[in-house]
């Protein structure tokens, strides 16, 4: 039995009699420290009262954002070099190769899971363990549900088969987020989409937009490399008055120009019809969504109107340099007539002088 201690809770204003009374309370069990005055006023209660929603709103908050994070896929866009052999990827990895779903051949899906999780006799596969690669034949490679310390080994796998690596890899990221009560199909939103259903034809369809974008930033980089250096000759001819190009140099560049702008429209594919939108309207809305968000049209543009620049830049230059191999022919028959001239007249002299003698 707990022993009872007796403590002086000290003097209290009697409410009754106005009478100051001294108040002793008996306890059982541990002494403790507390007041018998009168509980805090409504002021600081109110107080109190006032700090506790601001708690929960905080709490709530990262609940929200937890839930937020739970249903994001993470989606990461590569282009690391200019060219995969895409026969030799698919046959030394088929057991990880999705089957098409449409005729195009630029590309392959691939799917890699964790060992499915036994439960007694019956084996589960986990969907979440899944991670989805989609790989093109112009170089892009996009990852699904890969996170940044697990990329480089999925991108180990395109090396193996890939030709003319970069020697800078660029990379973009993008995020899916999947909600089953959408009442549309989809909803985009800040480097994101909201989607009802995340399914492996929503993985092509996207992928084809991030790869062709990322390939498209590569090319338009090599376009204002060219861009560069016909400014920088301009200038030149602006300050001396002449122009030293060799003329094999302007066409590395004139063939430098020409190809990349045929890799863009024949190996990117940048205004090829998909199969998938075309059968489906939920997957054009997300293809017209995903161009639209990307601006993949006026980047386009933008490429096609540098690539107007140079070649007016080309040209230019060409009739300089054929105008210079004009000067050069010119000349060479006017020292050609000259000397036919001189052997003309030496010829006359000595066969007026043979007849004199």
């Amino acid at each position: 039995m707990p022993p009872i201690l007796r403590l002086n809770a000290g003097v209290v204003l009697s409410r009754k009699s106005g009478e100051i009374r001294e108040r002793e309370i008996w306890v059982w069990g541990e002494q403790r420290s507390f007041s018998a005055f009168p509980s805090p006023s409504p002021f600081y209660a109110e107080d109190f009262d006032y700090k506790t929603p601001n708690f929960d709103q905080n709490q709530n908050l990262e609940e929200y954002k937890e839930n937020e994070d739970a249903g994001k896929i993470s989606v990461k866009a590569f282009f690391l070099c200019t060219s995969v052999d895409l026969k030799s990827m698919q046959a030394e990895n088929s057991g990880n190769v999705i089957p098409p779903s449409s005729r195009s051949s630029n590309y392959i899906a691939l799917r890699f899971c964790d060992p499915p999780l036994q439960t007694g006799s019956v084996f589960v596969k986990n969907a979440s363990c899944c991670r989805y690669m989609v790989v093109f034949q112009y170089g892009s490679a996009v990852l699904f549900n890969v996170e940044d310390h697990d990329a480089e080994y999925y991108l180990q796998h395109v090396r193996r088969y890939a030709s003319g690596l970069l020697s800078e890899m660029k990379k973009d990221d993008y995020a899916i987020k999947e909600k089953p009560l959408l009442v549309e199909d989809m909803q985009g939103g800040p480097d994101h989409i909201i989607l009802k259903n995340l399914d492996l034809d929503s993985i092509r369809i996207i992928s084809s937009v991030l790869g062709q974008s990322i390939a498209l930033d590569y090319f338009v980089s090599q376009v204002d490399g060219i861009v560069e250096e016909f400014t920088d000759i301009n200038r030149g001819m602006e300050k001396s008055g002449t122009f030293t190009m060799d003329r094999k140099k302007l066409f590395q560049l004139v063939g430098k120009a020409n190809s990349n702008l045929a890799d863009v429209i024949l190996k990117v594919g940048l205004f090829e019809r998909s199969e998938i939108a075309w059968r489906d309207a939920k997957y054009g809305q997300i293809l017209d969504y995903l161009r639209e968000e990307y601006e993949v049209a006026q980047r386009f543009g933008n490429l096609d109107y540098k690539l107007k620049f140079v070649e007016h830049n080309i040209h230019f230059l060409q009739e300089v340099l054929q105008n210079r191999k004009s000067d050069l022919l010119e000349w060479c028959i006017i020292v050609l007539l000259s000397i036919e001239n001189v052997i003309g007249i030496y010829e006359i002299i000595r066969g007026s002088t043979g007849i004199a003698i």
